[in-house]
């Protein structure tokens, strides 16, 4: 009785197990090495080429709403010419959280879709719920983006002005952060937005499975945000 003949994906498993007799094996490492770094230099273009103002404006939702409340503040035009773009504030810099921050976009991408917010009215409804969203991510990473430009520790207290100069140093004593205090320094505050944040902050432990995996990823500290309130 002849031998049963193996299956599709046995098969397919022993070829791309068996050596090659058309093309020596260093020659495919070759390629594979070639193929690799191609991918990766690709994938890190593409990961570049969302992290810039001009992508982020690309969507009228942006372009025509934070966009222009952001081209009046001192974030977008100042004395030095030091400017703080779309990413600087909402990307994180490293390279693990920045890929975990793009993978959460693609929410932002369906309801893109779906046109949640794509006109000024929706997206005035959902501002208070956008900015929130915001907060708490600040809040847990201890406002890490804003860190980029701006460190406690390496202020100059005595030559600010006196009440930021205390404020400052208060907030500092207190385990405070950016986002604690300069909220809307870069857009439209939401109606009763102080109300909002005092609500983000009774729930920041108050999230779905998702989030708390996203919360792991970005090393969100949600206890110590909680506590320094």
């Amino acid at each position: 009785m002849a031998a049963e003949r193996p299956g599709r994906l046995k098969r397919l498993w022993r070829w791309f197990f068996s050596p090659t007799a058309r093309y020596a094996w260093g020659l495919i490492v070759v390629v594979g090495f070639g193929a690799g770094v191609l991918f990766w230099g690709g994938f890190n273009w593409a990961m570049e080429m969302t992290n810039t103002e001009q992508f982020c404006i690309s969507c009228h939702e942006m372009k025509e709403n934070v966009y222009l409340e952001y081209r009046n503040t001192v974030h977008y035009s100042n004395r030095t010419g030091v400017r703080a773009s779309c990413p600087d504030c909402h990307v994180p810099k490293e390279w693990g959280h920045k890929v975990v921050r793009k993978i959460q976009a693609s929410n932002e991408v369906l309801h893109k879709i779906l046109g949640t917010i794509d006109t000024p009215e929706k997206f005035n409804a959902h501002r208070i719920d956008l900015a929130k969203n915001v907060w708490r991510a600040m809040k847990t990473t201890d406002s890490r983006e804003c860190r980029n430009c701006h460190k406690f520790d390496h202020m100059e207290y005595a030559v600010q002005e006196p009440r930021a100069s205390k404020l400052h140093q208060t907030a500092f004593a207190q385990g405070k952060t950016c986002i604690d205090c300069h909220q809307g320094i870069a857009h439209k505050l939401p109606p009763k937005a102080q109300e909002g944040y005092r609500d983000m902050l009774d729930h920041i432990d108050e999230v779905s499975p998702m989030q708390r995996m996203i919360d792991f990823l970005q090393d969100a500290d949600v206890a110590k945000a909680k506590a320094a309130r």
